[in-house]
């Protein structure tokens, strides 16, 4: 059973991103805050979800967060500053984008930069957590935004650029899609930082 708060009493954002080890596509960074009460058995690291079932909680997620956003970002800008700055790049421009402003953030695993609150002006503090999607619900939700977000973009993509398996893969490095990076070439959207052939 996943925890409901680090700390009662007070808006807790969850952050989580997906698509870190892709080699392509953009990595989508989710913020959540849950609302008091919230209940929900059968969220989970979204890794630990059937895609069906992520789609059922984003719909659950969507509706019933006090507030929640996804940014994606984009393969140049990993390509320039990292896949771990932009990371916690995207993360921090979600916080950005809530509605309501947290008062503790709470991040899956274990490094994020200190978040300067744009609307207050100050620093609000942060707590990183190793599994943190399979310990609090509302970074298993963001987990949740982050990859049904990312998954239905790499649908997208997959029909714009045919033969790399983006439908099934999403874009991680698997056999099929090293192969097709060697036959097709590369794509406008792999991550030319990355090593994308064997």
């Amino acid at each position: 059973m996943l925890k409901p708060y680090m700390i009662k009493g007070i808006p807790e954002a969850g952050c989580d991103e997906a698509g870190r080890g892709c080699l392509c596509g953009p990595v989508s960074c989710a913020a959540v805050i849950l609302p008091p009460g919230f209940e929900c058995d059968e969220l989970n690291d979204s890794k630990q979800l059937s895609a069906h079932k992520r789609a059922e909680l984003r719909s659950i997620i969507e509706r019933e967060a006090v507030a929640w956003s996804v940014v994606m970002v984009e393969p140049d800008e990993i390509d320039r500053i990292n896949i771990l700055q932009a990371s916690i790049e995207g993360m921090q421009r979600a916080l950005n984008n809530l509605n309501t402003r947290p008062e503790h953030i709470l991040v899956d695993g274990n490094r994020f930069k200190p978040y300067l609150d744009p609307v207050k002006n100050m620093q609000i503090p942060h707590t990183t957590v190793v599994k943190g999607d399979a310990t609090y619900m509302s970074i298993a939700a963001a987990s949740v935004l982050a990859k049904t977000w990312r998954d239905e973009l790499m649908e997208k993509y997959a029909s714009q650029y045919p033969g790399y398996g983006w439908e099934q893969n999403m874009g991680y490095p698997t056999k099929k899609h090293r192969e097709a990076i060697k036959r097709l070439g590369i794509t406008p959207i792999h991550r030319k930082s990355f090593r994308l052939t064997d």
